[in-house]
């Protein structure tokens, strides 16, 4: 099939995440489309966060924020937190809060994953910052855990896709990572 041009907009499949910071003492949320895995040991993180959004303060102050990935269920908070700033709304009475090692990095409760990190990097860009985490915590819901595993299905992750701007949940298991393509391995 012939490749057309399409411009350079953004095709990925983004998973969608809450980032938790605490600005002024106060916990304050975020919704981020891109985060991924940065490194695997020690694990870290990385979020692509707009250079004038409010929560950059929070991770230049205490060094620290959460990743929280939201269920489908947490959709209409989930896109709450994306439409307005924490410098005019109080977002951190929306979810129930808890607290890690790192005592400043807000977790969301609700959430059925949730990461605490530690500011490892911060790289500046023209229009976004990316802002490497160490892992240094990691919780879950025992519903989301099977056979010590995480249960995507039972976690029901948001993905964002642009640009038209639409959440997405997950789909069907398509198949196995570093097994499906063995056969076409020549010996």
């Amino acid at each position: 099939m012939e490749k057309n041009p399409i411009g350079q907009n953004f095709f990925i499949p983004m998973p969608v995440v809450l980032v938790g910071t605490q600005v002024e003492g106060k916990a304050n949320f975020m919704t981020v489309g891109w985060c991924t895995r940065a490194n695997a040991n020690p694990p870290m993180i990385v979020c692509g966060i707009n250079n004038n959004h409010y929560t950059q303060k929070g991770i230049a102050e205490t060094k620290t924020f959460s990743v929280n990935i939201p269920s489908s269920a947490l959709l209409e908070k989930t896109d709450y937190c994306g439409l307005v700033s924490g410098r005019k709304a109080d977002k951190s009475k929306i979810f129930d809060l808890f607290y890690g090692t790192l005592k400043t990095a807000p977790m969301i409760q609700e959430c059925p994953v949730t990461l605490e990190c530690r500011l490892v990097q911060k790289v500046t860009l023209p229009t976004n910052s990316l802002y490497i985490g160490e892992i240094v915590g990691a919780y879950a819901d025992g519903r989301v855990i099977k056979d010590r595993k995480p249960d995507f299905p039972e976690i029901d992750p948001l993905f964002l896709t642009m640009p038209d701007n639409r959440y997405w949940t997950l789909g069907k298991h398509a198949g196995n990572a570093w097994s499906a393509g063995r056969k076409l391995i020549k010996s």
